[in-house]
């Protein structure tokens, strides 16, 4: 890679639908979009390697910068040679600012125009992150793609306190620009406003005057319930550049991402495939599986019998279940596999039928599918609550 690098973005095709497929060029390589990004909060995919990471088809991994600065510290990444050293990931790597964890601290954080003193969760020491010392970090982490401090306000919201948050948030985002040295290294401005579709339309606006590389929807999957998400998308991508990539944070379910990339997302990254893994639940052509449940005692079957991952083309049912009822690790292991390649193997489908011409058929086969109506189930229940 030279000096001379820039990031940038290829829109390759565009589907009637209003889904995108493009390209990603980082300084580790490129992304094909519409991609979904496993999340490595400390340097790690939790319960995999590397190689097995990349074994199911993800090609970039999310890292997180309020983690990784308060441990292991990112002189200390920095000193080592760089992020994908430290943890031999040899793709590209975005990492989140930190202003969601930092925000989410409630009683912990004190918000100023500065920027956010917070306490540590790990050992209760005072810190202060601001847009500039946000920047920083992760060049010194070496992210491929950075994101700016931004303030997440929680939902509901008042819209008087929305539009002073996002006003905030703006200004750091300009801050952010200014304190950049690394123009090889793809920086992020973020969209907030909670559900209000012109605080939305507004964000969108006045961050496309700044020459980010991409653009992020921030504020989103926090409680506001699927119909309201695909609003405020509905009401926030036809008003971002056209020719730069658009990353939803947070998001989703396999029913999001299908929702989502029609309405023009590029990027996507969520705990829920790992996290939901090591907890029992698996995604599969059949709708969500609770491996623990006592139907599977005896059950020679694969996982899904349309899967071919290293998991569903070697072990039955019964032995998942086994696992993880035992407690054994190589559960948390074979499962989180199994979701990922899963996850995986639905954008591969998704960037086809773009391609096609055919994405509006796909999205609404998958709605139909058991696989879509067990979401729309999962997000019903959600809603209730």
């Amino acid at each position: 890679m030279t000096d001379a690098f820039r990031p940038s973005f290829d829109l390759l095709a565009t589907d009637p639908s209003g889904a995108r497929r493009g390209r990603l060029h980082t300084a580790h390589g490129p992304v094909e979009t519409p991609a979904f990004m496993p999340v490595g909060t400390l340097a790690t995919v939790k319960a995999l390697t590397p190689d097995e990471v990349r074994a199911t088809g993800a090609g970039m991994i999310l890292g997180n910068t309020y983690h990784l600065y308060l441990r292991p510290g990112h002189e200390v990444v920095r000193d080592l040679g760089g992020l994908h050293r430290f943890m031999n990931w040899d793709g590209p790597i975005l990492t989140d600012s930190g202003g969601f964890q930092v925000f989410s601290l409630a009683g912990f954080r004190k918000l100023s125009e500065e920027g956010v003193a917070f306490q540590s969760h790990l050992d209760g020491s005072r810190h202060l992150l601001t847009p500039e010392r946000v920047v920083g970090i992760q060049e010194a982490l070496g992210s491929d793609v950075m994101m700016v401090l931004d303030e997440c306000p929680p939902h509901p919201c008042d819209r008087r306190y929305l539009a002073e948050s996002l006003a905030r948030t703006n200004r750091w985002a300009e801050r952010s620009l200014a304190a950049r040295t690394r123009p090889e290294l793809a920086l992020f401005g973020i969209l907030q406003g909670g559900t209000d579709p012109d605080l939305r339309r507004r964000a969108a606006e006045s961050l496309a005057e700044l020459p980010f590389d991409g653009y992020a929807v921030g504020g989103l999957s926090v409680g506001e319930g699927q119909d309201a998400m695909l609003r405020t998308l509905d009401a926030t991508t036809p008003h971002m550049p056209r020719h730069r990539p658009r990353y939803l944070m947070g998001v989703g379910t396999p029913l999001d991402l299908v929702e989502a990339v029609e309405r023009g997302i590029d990027l996507f990254d969520c705990v829920l495939p790992t996290r939901t893994a090591r907890n029992g639940l698996l995604f599969t052509s059949q709708g969500r599986v609770a491996i623990k449940h006592a139907r599977f005692e005896r059950d020679s079957r694969p996982l899904d019998e349309a899967c071919d991952c290293t998991t569903c083309q070697s072990y039955s049912r019964a032995y998942l279940r086994h696992l993880y009822r035992s407690r054994e690790l190589l559960a948390s292991r074979l499962n989180t596999l199994h979701n990922l390649y899963y996850y995986q193997t639905l954008m591969r489908r998704i960037r086809a039928a773009i391609e096609a011409g055919d994405y509006g058929r796909f999205a609404e086969t998958f709605r139909s599918s058991e696989a879509g109506r067990s979401e729309r189930d999962v997000a019903r229940r959600k809603t209730r609550r």
